[in-house]
């Protein structure tokens, strides 16, 4: 009990250490941000697109349901500062699993709702070229 109690103190004065993580990491900051975009792509920003964004989220990136909303608002606030040059610039540095990865898991959200709008297959055709990888690895068992 005192120990939460410690950690709240703590977050009040040094931040949430989710969102610290994210500010310190550009490229993870540009990943999110896509994700993020995947979720919006057809227009709705709710249900199973979001679930699964907080998912992977959760899974992938370590980031617990009790930080999303502040790691949401940091990339609200602040995000823009990453443009897409940039991002591109930072996942041209990242390892072919990782490139692969991202684009599994903006599959997987633009899936969620078992529908796929034109604007989603278009993001996902567009990303999966800017990073390099091959289509066929995304349906490849891991």
């Amino acid at each position: 009990m005192f120990a939460g109690f410690v950690e709240k103190i703590r977050i009040l004065f040094e931040g949430d250490p989710a969102v610290r993580r994210v500010a310190d990491d550009p490229v993870l900051t540009a990943e999110l941000m896509l994700l993020f975009r995947m979720v919006l792509a057809d227009g709705e920003a709710g249900g199973a697109e979001m679930e699964t964004f907080r998912r992977i989220c959760r899974e992938a990136f370590g980031i617990g349901e009790e930080s999303l909303e502040d790691v949401l608002t940091y990339l609200q606030d602040y995000g823009y500062e990453n443009t897409t040059a940039r991002s591109l610039g930072e996942f041209g540095q990242l390892p072919l699993s990782r490139r692969i990865a991202l684009a599994r898991h903006m599959t997987e959200i633009a899936k969620a709702d078992e529908k796929l709008s034109d604007q989603e297959i278009d993001l996902l055709k567009r990303t999966v070229s800017l990073l390099h990888v091959d289509p066929r690895d995304l349906v490849r068992p891991e």
